[in-house]
């Protein structure tokens, strides 16, 4: 297995966990007492090694009966790992127009070669720490004339980037719709347990 990364240097105890675990796409947990969290299936778990899914009981969004991203077969954007074949379909999948890629994450368990159920994890016993460091837009402290403080163009960059994820939405729409041969593996799974839990 070929891993492919761009933000995160990885040891080998790592590629080790991957491999072993047979992930496609991956990233190291987050350190939760130390790291801004955006979600909750990123939080490292002290006694795991890999986990797959999360039960978000508070905000009440991830059950035992979620199927999809982000509260099973997805990693956050922010350090993820593939493997040679996944990172290919990655690579395809942000070439684009768009600037911004929030929200892309969502769509990279297409990615994962097979079950991305299974294929999708978290590594726990290797973890990072993010800081949540604002790298893009910032409050600026001159003002106009008139004593109104200059725009937060940080609200800007969020708002062209939501521009942009309705745009790339709408274009994943329209290629499903064309490919009529195509099969959502997150549809495929949720019928095959669907019909093993009516069977029971």
């Amino acid at each position: 297995m070929h891993v492919h990364i761009g933000y995160i240097k990885l040891n080998e105890v790592y590629l080790e966990i991957v491999k072993s675990e047979g992930l496609e796409i991956s990233q190291p947990a987050l350190e939760p007492h130390l790291s801004e969290i955006h979600h909750q299936i990123t939080v490292r778990r002290k006694k795991s090694t890999v986990h797959r899914r999360v039960w978000d009981r508070q905000a009440g969004k991830c059950s035992r009966d979620s199927e999809e991203p982000p509260c099973v077969g997805w990693v956050e954007g922010m350090a993820p790992v593939f493997s040679r074949s996944a990172w290919r379909c990655a690579w395809n999948l942000i070439q684009n127009d768009l600037i911004h890629g929030w929200g892309l994450d969502m769509k990279l368990g297409y990615c994962a070669q097979g079950d991305p159920i299974k294929k999708v994890g978290v590594v726990d016993s290797e973890f990072i720490v993010h800081q949540g460091v604002q790298t893009l837009g910032r409050v600026s402290t001159k003002k106009y004339s008139g004593g109104t403080p200059v725009m937060d163009s940080r609200a800007e960059v969020r708002r062209s980037a939501r521009l942009e994820l309705q745009n790339f939405e709408e274009r994943w729409l329209n290629a499903v719709k064309e490919n009529k041969g195509w099969v959502d593996p997150f549809e495929k799974t949720r019928k095959r347990r669907n019909s093993k839990r009516s069977f029971h």
